[in-house]
């Protein structure tokens, strides 16, 4: 034993040992056969009263001393301690058994109670709680930093608008008043309509330092900040449409876009390319509302602050490009035959030359990964439903884009792919190669290189994470869905697709690659099919006079473009992913 350790006696094997004890004496066995003769002839036993309870413990202690031995000291145990309320004497079983029940309830009710007293001792020594010694660990608004000298900041605002006639900033003046406020150059929208300014087409320096003032003392990093000045009061998250204002001060005012002003019919259109393209990035939950802790994780802010610093658009490739925005409405616009801005299943079954397969077409227009419930019911998807198929078909290694392909291959929504649904779509690629006079790979072995590519956790089934793990899942969905890629795919060793996607450039994603082809394409087209030579287009240069001439040739008096629903309104299926949209 341990030195310092403290003896705790057996409670329960002392009272066993003791009950044991009393039940094997004489005087026990005849006060026992006589209460069960007095019960079968059903004659009243007294037990409750204590002068002849004592006087019987003294008459059996007498006829045999030597159960005094087995007594704790002098104190004496009482015989019928297990008997019954007066009231229920006469009505007792009269099988013997009932007894030997009692009996045994009185043992677990000693055992029970000796156990109870054990662990109560034990709680009494548990040291006291610290729980109130827990530091603040979550910050929905973000970690305080060091205490902010709120008042320098505010008297360096104040000291802006003092430049401004009459303390008054316009929106054209918001980019100094950003500067004070230490936030990049292009927040210079949000801060002015959050202070009001789209009222009254100016902010004064009152209006605009209590609201300043309550920014800093309630969100204490850049994406509780962001999200603050664009959200519609009494939320706190970012709609779809929330990000227009903003938007449209970046189309009216970056340098790089300033070939849009004679076209602002395109205006609307841009904005809505780049909304989806956040949506599509940031919002990893595909609830439609960017949360702060969205915004903080992903590097959309970052590229905010960038617009200030890069002039050329196109250099920020992830949301802003407009050689992006002018490849995917030019695809858009090719299977657009109505131009209503939406296509129905087969327009987009005409893309990159029927490529895609009905089913899966299908599967796009079920509503598993499309918004807007009047576009479903009328069998269309919209130009902003396209902007993410598009960027999801020509890159399918983002955690994005696997899950919408994978949300269209789960037809039972089981959160898996099993070998049936895998089957279901590849019957579809062996009737084209069929067409094509190209014998098929039979579906066992195919389904055999598949899980080799993929190595599933558990047998039988695939999961979204299995997917993300792999490496190569462009070659895996190709294969159920995709003819055209499959077939390139078929061309190629696998090993050196994977040494090829190990060692290339990181940076430049298979969508970017993509946008570059295609807009290098579009542009030879462009000029080699050029119909406007007036004199204003001989005056830009040759990237200009392409993107005006597009222009030209696409609007055609259309009406001004519609801002689709945001993806809140829909529903979608859900999938309980917890590790992946961490």
């Amino acid at each position: 034993m341990s030195p310092g350790k403290v003896l705790q006696p057996a409670v329960k094997m002392k009272v066993d040992e003791l009950f044991l004890c009393w039940l094997s004496q004489p005087a026990t066995q005849l006060t026992l056969k006589d209460c069960l003769r007095r019960i079968k002839n059903k004659e009243k036993t007294e037990f409750g009263n204590a002068d002849s309870r004592s006087s019987k413990n003294e008459s059996f202690t007498s006829k045999n001393s030597n159960s005094k031995q087995c007594l704790l000291g002098d104190t004496r145990l009482p015989l019928m301690s297990f008997s019954p309320p007066l009231q229920l004497s006469t009505t007792l079983p009269l099988a013997t058994p009932a007894s030997s029940r009692n009996i045994t309830n009185l043992r677990a009710t000693r055992r029970s109670s000796g156990t109870k007293e054990v662990q109560t001792k034990k709680e009494e020594t548990l040291p006291p709680s610290h729980s109130q010694n827990i530091p603040t660990f979550y910050f929905p608004r973000g970690c305080p930093k060091e205490k902010v000298n709120i008042d320098a900041v505010i008297a360096k605002i104040e000291k802006t608008f003092s430049e401004f006639p009459n303390e008054r900033a316009t929106l054209e003046d918001m980019g100094k008043v950003a500067k004070a406020c230490e936030c990049p150059l292009y927040w210079k929208g949000p801060l002015f309509y959050c202070a009001g300014g789209e009222r009254t087409g100016y902010v004064s320096v009152h209006k605009f330092v209590a609201m300043w003032r309550k920014v800093l003392q309630t969100c204490y990093d850049d994406a509780a900040k962001f999200v603050h000045l664009l959200m519609n009061p009494g939320c706190n998250y970012l709609m779809q449409e929330d990000f227009i204002p903003f938007l449209q001060d970046v189309v009216n005012s970056h340098p790089g876009l300033s070939f849009l002003k004679e076209a602002s019919e395109f205006h609307s259109r841009y904005i809505t390319t780049v909304i989806q393209r956040i949506f599509y990035t940031v919002n990893r939950s595909w609830s439609g509302k960017i949360t702060c802790n969205e915004l903080r994780k992903s590097n959309f802010l970052q590229n905010v602050a960038l617009l200030e610093e890069e002039a050329d658009i196109n250099q920020l490739t992830e949301y802003f490009s407009y050689e992006h925005f002018y490849v995917i409405y030019c695809k858009f616009w090719e299977l657009d035959t109505d131009h209503d801005l939406y296509i129905d299943r087969k327009d987009l079954a005409r893309h990159n030359d029927y490529a895609i397969s009905n089913r899966m077409i299908e599967r796009i227009f079920s509503g598993a990964v499309t918004r807007g419930r009047k576009a479903q019911k009328d069998g269309k998807i919209s130009y902003a439903d396209f902007v993410w198929f598009l960027i999801s078909e020509e890159d399918k290694k983002t955690p994005t884009s696997i899950e919408y392909w994978f949300r269209c291959m789960d037809l039972d929504g089981d959160g898996a792919l099993s070998m049936y649904e895998l089957e279901y779509f590849y019957e579809e690629q062996c009737q084209k190669l069929d067409n094509m006079a190209i014998e098929p790979l039979p579906f066992e072995d195919c389904l055999c290189q598949m899980l080799d590519l993929v190595k599933p956790q558990h047998e039988g089934k695939i999961t979204l994470h299995d997917l993300k793990r792999c490496k190569l899942t462009n070659v895996f969905f190709d294969t159920f869905f995709n003819i055209e890629k499959y077939l390139d795919h078929e061309q190629k060793d696998q090993f050196s697709m994977l040494r090829d996607g190990e060692g290339e450039n990181q940076e430049v994603s298979d969508w970017e690659k993509y946008a570059a082809e295609e807009y290098d394409i579009l542009v030879a087209e462009e000029a080699a099919n050029d119909q406007w030579n007036d004199g204003y287009e001989a005056e830009l240069n040759p990237v200009d006079h392409q993107k005006a001439s597009v222009l030209k040739y696409q609007m055609e008096k259309r009406p001004f473009f519609e801002m689709p629903s945001h993806l809140a309104d829909v529903d979608v299926d859900e999938y309980d992913y917890d590790e992946d949209f961490e």
